[in-house]
């Protein structure tokens, strides 16, 4: 009898519509460098969308931060290469974090323009959805850019409602938690 080669909890191997083939797996210590070098290839748009001005690093302190996140209330994954982590180039982040004192987790994703357009931003938002789910919150929601329209659509497909917030040019889009997610676009191969 062959032993499979089973992934971790949280690990996923997937191919994508391009062809490229990535692993989607919570963040670890080691990707902090990868992820700075990363962070000079986005274009000034995505990182608009993202920060809501053009940043043009990820500081060391941002990184170790976002690479080391408290297990009981944060949770990060990346799509990187299929290498090992501080050498494979990140190519997406998503992170959900829960309120202090609430049921309540805000999350961000951030996909680069390479891998843009390919079903992974739903992909991990459902990754996060799921973690919210398992820490039995009652809500996740995002402040969103008002002309991040993919965003929008994104969340809006996989049953977010929005809200306006006290920020201009920004949207809240939420999911209450009690209630089943309803994908309302077909499923999108991603390999």
């Amino acid at each position: 009898m062959t032993a499979r080669n089973r992934l971790p909890p949280w690990h996923e191997e997937i191919r994508l519509a391009n062809g490229r083939q990535v692993l989607i797996r919570p963040v670890r210590p080691a990707d902090a460098e990868p992820l700075r070098a990363a962070f000079a290839l986005l274009e000034p748009d995505e990182v608009r969308k993202r920060y809501l001005y053009a940043k043009t690093e990820l500081s060391p302190e941002t990184a170790h931060r976002l690479t080391q996140p408290n297990p009981k209330s944060e949770f990060v994954l990346v799509a990187a290469e299929p290498y090992t982590p501080g050498d494979a180039l990140v190519g997406a982040v998503a992170r959900a974090a829960v309120l202090p004192g609430t049921r309540q987790a805000e999350f961000h994703i951030l996909v680069s323009h390479y891998v843009a357009g390919m079903g992974l931003g739903r992909h991990m938002l459902r990754r996060l959805v799921r973690w919210a789910k398992g820490k039995r919150l009652e809500r996740i929601f995002g402040d969103v850019l008002e002309d991040n329209e993919p965003m929008l659509a994104l969340a809006k497909s996989l049953s977010f409602e929005q809200q306006p917030v006290d920020t201009p040019g920004m949207v809240r889009v939420s999911l209450e938690l009690k209630r089943p997610v309803v994908d309302s676009t077909p499923n999108i191969r991603l390999g």
